[in-house]
């Protein structure tokens, strides 16, 4: 007999209201993230000098995004030792007008923060701490402002590009600076750094193991600035997070029996990134290793890579979301087994997509796969061969309480807590029956009769 597909569809003509921490605080069930690149205008800005433009590019990529069920971005606001927000430490970022340390007309952040906020999306600060070029070590081609032309002695020059030197007191400070300037003036929800610290593969004397004495003290230098900025953003604003996104390979097996079974580049020899040390001592709220590789890749196989760091949070409060290389076309293609294999894993709280081109672009398809993923509350009755697709408002049955999702997806779990494995995902605008409360979630019924755990964070009730 021919199946028959009904689908019941009820909109909700309402505005969901968020609280002021209903971005913040707790890291969010299920972060569909993206990476916003703005170095050399990767995903953004297109244009230069041109304020409407740079402002309509911004709306109309968030639009795009929000379709596809996106809810958080990631954007690049210190890509070169500059700001694309205003600042009294760091100079305008170029890549808004094509001149360091030029007033674009406007504030950048303040408005991709507002913008992001008004479609429920939180907006995380993606900083690159180190960075000054990415080409040339001449200081005298910064703006006459920058703090790396000023303090010369901050700075170490390897590969033809400069940055700031992880081992002066300085340049910790001026992070530190430079991110409680941030949390202090602008609404974000989270800061970020990504996977830069020493530049890669920065050379050790003649006579120095990767396990000696100086490399133990730059791996020490770059855990002293974290546990720094850590301490900064909570003394600042207590709901903001903080955030590292590392290579996706910590130790390789073979150099260390705890680590994962791999044979790529390893981030605490390359990069002198002390991952392991940040998440154990409780410096960061997530981590988000760029497992940027492909099921199956001989070298860094994507779900032994997913299980190695799923293990490394377990028991700790450091949320797990996992960076993804959509970039990759071989990623692209199979993005949605990848998302398949972190539901596996109880620890996985989501995904960051990289990067933002690749995904609107729909490089193998992926855009259409992500958003099939994200908007699916699909629930099968068999009856008659018929399938009812509930999206949105279902019918419910008297309860205690009733309750609205305000989230943009918030998964349905077997029990109260992240540990226990997704059973379903509902959508903004979801009624739900609260049957009961238990420690930061409620236990709820759905409109098919489906019973699960949801947090509380996320939830109105009526």
């Amino acid at each position: 007999m021919k199946k028959i597909y009904y689908m019941l569809m009820v909109a909700l003509l309402t505005t969901a209201v968020f609280t002021a921490n209903a971005f913040t605080s707790t890291a969010q069930e299920n972060v569909q993230a993206v990476w916003i690149a703005t170095v050399f205008s990767l995903d953004f800005p297109s244009t230069k000098n041109d304020v409407v433009s740079q402002k309509n590019e911004y709306i109309e990529k968030l639009d795009k995004l929000k379709a596809v069920g996106i809810n958080t971005v990631i954007v690049q606001v210190r890509p070169k030792a500059d700001a694309l927000y205003s600042s009294n430490i760091n100079p305008w970022s170029d890549v808004l007008t094509g001149e360091q340390g030029k007033d674009p007309g406007y504030d950048p952040m303040a408005f991709m923060i507002e913008e992001a906020h008004k479609r429920g999306m939180s907006f995380h600060a993606w900083l690159n701490p180190y960075r000054i070029t990415t080409s040339g070590t001449d200081t005298s081609v910064l703006c006459e402002t920058h703090p790396a032309r000023l303090n010369p002695d901050w700075t170490m020059s390897y590969n033809d590009a400069l940055y700031y030197n992880p081992e002066k007191e300085g340049v910790k400070n001026h992070i530190v600076l430079t991110v409680e300037e941030i949390v202090k003036n602008y609404d974000v929800d989270a800061v970020v750094f990504d996977d830069y610290f020493y530049p890669s593969n920065y050379p050790l004397p003649d006579g120095e193991g990767k396990d000696g004495a100086l490399a133990n003290s730059r791996r020490q230098h770059v855990n002293d600035m974290v546990e720094r900025v850590s301490r900064a953003i909570k003394n600042t604003n207590s709901n903001v997070l903080f955030g590292i996104s590392p290579s996706g390979i910590w130790k390789n097996k073979i150099s260390d029996p705890t680590g994962s079974d791999t044979s790529g580049n390893q981030s605490y020899y390359s990069v002198y990134a002390d991952t392991r040390t940040w998440i154990k001592n409780g410096w960061i709220d997530y981590v988000s290793p760029q497992i940027y590789w492909e099921t199956g890749h001989k070298a860094a196989d994507y779900e032994t890579l997913v299980k190695w760091w799923s293990n490394e949070v377990n028991g700790t409060k450091v949320k797990l979301y996992i960076s993804q290389g959509l970039y990759r076309e071989v990623v692209a293609k199979q993005i949605d087994t990848q998302l398949k294999i972190n539901q596996k894993y109880p620890q996985v709280s989501g995904s960051c997509y990289y990067k933002l081109k690749s995904l609107l672009e729909n490089t193998a398809g992926c855009k259409t796969k992500i958003a099939s993923l994200n908007s699916a509350d699909t629930f099968a009755a068999q009856d008659s061969d018929i399938y009812l697709l509930y999206s949105s408002e279902s019918s419910l049955k008297s309860g205690v309480r009733s309750g609205t999702v305000t989230a943009s997806i918030l998964n349905v779990r077997s029990g109260a807590g992240t540990q226990h494995a997704i059973v379903s995902k509902i959508t903004s605008g979801t009624k739900v029956t609260i049957l009961e409360d238990k420690a930061g979630w409620y236990n709820v019924k759905l409109g098919n009769g489906q019973t699960g755990w949801v947090i509380l964070d996320y939830l109105n009730v009526n």
